[in-house]
């Protein structure tokens, strides 16, 4: 457990701009009244955003989860976790910084029918 303590603590602290931009906006209950965690684990991953009382994982991909591997790698673990009953929401880092407003848009939408 100490370990993945660390590792979570880590990520957190070399966090991409993309997802730091969208963390302000998500912190202190900011959408919907939706508490989200950031580098948080869920069964054996540890997912970007997460909101526990909705059952929402909020993902960010960047360029190599275009890759074969990436993508089957992403694929299992967005199984995994629906089979677990949680909405699983992917965006590509551009989106954030191009379509910050659809991005913020679609997690509002997610939450909403999540509740």
């Amino acid at each position: 457990m100490k370990g993945q303590t660390e590792r979570q603590r880590a990520l957190r602290q070399m966090m991409p701009e993309t997802e730091y931009r969208l963390w302000r906006f998500l912190r202190n209950r900011n959408l919907c009244g939706a508490k989200f965690r950031r580098q948080h684990p869920v069964g054996i991953y540890i997912v970007d955003f997460v909101c526990i009382e909705r059952l929402l994982i909020v993902e960010f991909d960047g360029g190599q989860h275009g890759e074969e591997l990436a993508r089957i790698y992403d694929e299992k673990r967005t199984a995994y976790l629906q089979q677990r009953g949680w909405r699983v929401i992917r965006f590509w880092n551009n989106q954030v910084m191009g379509e910050f407003d659809a991005v913020i848009e679609e997690i509002y939408r997610c939450l909403v029918m999540r509740e």
